[in-house]
């Protein structure tokens, strides 16, 4: 705990992206400008997980106590062209516990809204000059980082996106290692990137939605099968929602609304939960665990239903259709993404919680401007349907949640993850752990998951021995993880009372926190 003489702190999934916002926060910037520079900053040191080519989402809350969401995720194309006339391909990336298929080439691109996004945030909440907040993400590219541990391995499991074309390959190349990508320790260089940033603090976000950038994003895609047009990114907007608002228990939760499903199907968990539940779950008993894991299969079938239907929205928590699903949940004795989060919050209350992400990448590098554009088409779990069966001129849903509690106690917490469909699960505890255990948010985060899907139980290494033993004999499938993994997603937050700061990165997603002097 720290007393309020500070600036703020963050919580990241990388030092140089904390360092970005603790920067913005020295220079008397607010928790927006904060979280915009360190976000510029992750488009360069966490490269696999954000991108200038990607989009994502913000929760803002004002020191005025007023909330709302930022939406600048990825849109499909304005017209899709035949499957059979794209550039569209099946990769294998190999996590040593478990192989996954993910499709990449421009045939895979949706509408970026990263860009947009940051300056559209910086024009409504921002207070410092928008060229003074891309200076750290400049530097960086420019003089390069030593590659950590984490992102060694998340490039390694990816790889073969990387070394999918050879401008990729040549970029992320090892320099002492032929044939494998920049490991542990080698310095990751991104000069290319460094004049788009530059050229994006004189000309502003024109120049990738009507200038340069966007007249090379349709050349190459038309050239190379992809679907986006100048027109999809000319026509491209930013979209400001109203949170959506819990109530758990005597705790209030705001979180990433409809159209996108992470934030709901959490706000469905814990309703279900309260209802099923009364005196709250504890998750280190079998029982609890159990408890948990139904719960978690009932959300993902909620899902599917709203899926097949007419889609997901705020319907879903009528109180006649949460009892339905809690009949499911006896209380009986699957995708890696490139994803990150951001947690801000400055001396005078301002909150910024932003969870953004790449996809993994197309595997195409965009002529001399160091970006990689996103495969957002090419995620299953984005295209529930089907791939190639998605609505032309849509805002793509997702599991990203960028969250805020309110504690009865006074307290306001900044949270998200990434982690694909394993977000909602990764948050869903943080918050049970919090507010039902009441335990400090470090703990909360630390402390060993779960996460269910398809009749599989994952598990974290951490809980008693005899539990594992209980939960092998109760669940069909069971996969144990022995040590704590990105897999389980990486929940980076930051909270405030009337005195004090507190934040904690999560070591999953190699997560940093700073408190800002």
């Amino acid at each position: 705990m720290t007393e309020l003489k500070l600036k703020g702190a963050v919580a990241a999934g990388h030092a140089a992206t904390a360092e970005a916002a603790a920067f913005a926060l020295r220079e008397g910037g607010n928790a927006f400008d904060a979280v915009i520079a360190a976000h510029w900053s992750a488009c360069v040191a966490e490269p696999v997980l954000t991108s200038l080519g990607g989009g994502g989402f913000l929760l803002a809350q004002s020191e005025a106590g007023q909330t709302s969401i930022y939406d600048f995720f990825t849109h499909t194309p304005r017209h899709k062209l035949p499957a059979s006339g794209i550039d569209f391909h099946p990769i294998e990336a190999d996590f040593g516990i478990m192989l996954q298929e993910f499709h990449i080439g421009y045939g895979s691109v949706a509408t970026p809204g990263t860009v947009r996004g940051m300056f559209s945030i910086h024009h409504d909440l921002g207070s410092l000059p928008m060229p003074v907040l891309l200076e750290p993400a400049i530097e960086l590219a420019s003089k390069g980082l030593r590659v950590n541990p984490l992102q060694a391995y998340i490039l390694d499991v990816v790889r073969p996106i990387y070394l999918a074309t050879p401008q990729a390959a040549q970029r992320f190349a090892s320099q002492s290692t032929p044939g494998r990508l920049v490991g542990e320790g080698e310095l990751l260089q991104l000069p290319e990137l460094a004049e788009t940033l530059r050229a994006l603090a004189q000309e502003g976000e024109r120049l990738f939605y009507e200038g340069d950038i966007a007249t090379a994003i349709d050349a190459a895609c038309r050239s190379e099968g992809g679907q986006l047009r100048y027109a999809d990114l000319e026509q491209y907007q930013v979209r400001r929602r109203q949170p959506l608002h819990i109530q758990y228990r005597d705790a209030g939760f705001y979180t990433n609304p409809a159209p996108s499903s992470g934030g709901l199907l959490i706000g469905f968990a814990l309703k279900l939960l309260e209802r099923h539940v009364q005196t709250g779950l504890s998750i280190d008993s079998v029982e609890g665990i159990s408890q948990l894991a139904e719960l978690m299969q009932s959300t993902n079938q909620a899902r599917l239903d709203g899926i097949r239907g007419n889609g997901l929205d705020e319907r879903m928590l009528d109180p006649v259709l949460l009892e339905q699903y809690r009949h499911q949940v006896r209380g009986r004795a699957r995708s890696f993404r490139g994803t990150t989060h951001i947690s801000v919050i400055d001396r005078l209350g301002n909150l910024a919680s932003l969870t953004a992400s790449n996809g993994e990448g197309c595997g195409h590098m965009l002529g001399d401007t160091g970006i990689m554009l996103n495969n957002m088409l090419g995620e299953e779990d984005l295209n529930p349907h089907g791939f190639h069966a998605w609505q032309e001129n849509r805002r793509l849903t997702s599991m990203m949640a960028p969250s805020m509690l309110q504690l009865n106690d006074g307290r306001a917490i900044a949270l998200g993850s990434g982690g694909s469909n394993r977000i909602r699960s990764a948050i869903l505890q943080v918050l049970l752990r919090v507010v039902d255990e009441k335990l400090p948010l470090r703990q909360a985060i630390d402390l060993p998951r779960i996460h269910y899907e398809n009749k599989l139980l994952n598990i974290e290494g951490g809980f008693e021995d005899n539990v594992y033993k209980q939960l092998d004999k109760e669940f069909d499938q069971t996969r144990f993880w022995p040590d704590r993994n990105l897999f389980f997603g990486g929940v980076h937050a930051v909270s405030k009372n009337r005195t004090e700061f507190e934040c904690h990165g999560d070591q999953r997603r190699g997560g940093v926190a700073l408190s800002v002097f």
